[in-house]
């Protein structure tokens, strides 16, 4: 599992371009039959990768946790951006189409993975924070998640916004997540601006075509730095720094956040015309 340790502002201003990326930039993600670990040191979240293609894979123990297993004081978010798949939690399977989420609970032991079509495998993305209470295993649908239309084709994001993991969705301890398509000619995401301090967020970018690029900014409003990111990359955004792109067509990306509170709305503007 790669560690990340924290980066303030003060440094990052100062990062060149591989600084910057090797800092926050989470790459290959998604390896055939490999599960692929980071460990970043804001809120303790585990961002991962899991691509089963021959084989199942297991949620393996993490020398590092000091746990007997890896949800023994966690609990974690699990999408599938990929080809069907079922995930096997202390024996009960969940059958996950794209673009569905699971919800796992502190305290369960036994997690595997597998894909129900070598040739189209599933992509789990999974998010994993710290829990202080246990709360019930849950599959949400992305038909359940009751999809939002928002934006506008005049602004190049109109979009629709699946909330899986929330105050009103899936309970959990501290854990928020979600995802958001974008439409065919819109290319914005997350306008306007803005910064949650009391909360890390972590943006995973699905379904951008070979040849293309999504340019992230990120870094404190008035001094922004950006990242050119490919298809099924990760993007770690501190509390303090701003969390939005622009790609060179339509794509999806994964939202999961974690820290002081799961209000979805809970954010700080910084408007597009304040931004350096």
């Amino acid at each position: 599992m790669n560690i990340r340790f924290e980066s303030s502002p003060a440094e990052t201003v100062a990062m060149n371009t591989e600084a910057i990326r090797s800092n926050f930039l989470i790459e290959n993600l998604m390896v055939p039959d490999a599960v692929n670990l980071t460990y970043t040191h804001y809120d303790r979240m585990i961002v991962g990768g899991i691509m089963p293609v021959n084989n199942t894979l297991k949620l393996p123990e993490i020398n590092e946790l000091k746990a007997d297993y890896f949800l023994e004081r966690r609990e974690i978010g699990i999408i599938n951006v990929g080809g069907q798949g079922s995930v096997v939690a202390d024996e009960k399977t969940f059958s996950l189409s794209k673009l569905d989420c699971l919800y796992l609970g502190k305290g369960t032991k036994q997690v595997s993975f597998k894909s129900e079509v070598n040739s189209n495998p599933a992509l789990y993305f999974i998010i994993s924070v710290p829990a202080h209470a246990k709360y019930e295993n849950t599959l949400c649908t992305k038909e359940q998640a009751t999809p939002v239309a928002m934006g506008s084709q005049e602004t190049g994001n109109k979009r629709t916004i699946y909330k899986y993991i929330h105050l009103n969705g899936i309970k959990s301890c501290q854990l928020v997540m979600g995802l958001t398509v974008l439409d065919s000619g819109s290319v914005w995401n997350s306008v306007p601006p803005h910064t949650h301090t009391r909360r890390t967020e972590v943006y995973f970018y699905f379904d951008i075509p070979d040849g293309q690029r999504l340019f992230h900014f990120m870094g404190q409003p008035r001094q922004t730095r950006h990242l050119v990111m490919q298809n099924n990359e990760a993007v770690i955004s501190p509390p303090w720094s701003v969390h939005f792109g622009c790609g060179t067509m339509n794509y999806g990306f994964i939202w999961a956040m974690a820290g002081e509170n799961q209000e979805f709305t809970d954010m700080d503007a910084a408007p597009v015309d304040t931004l350096l």
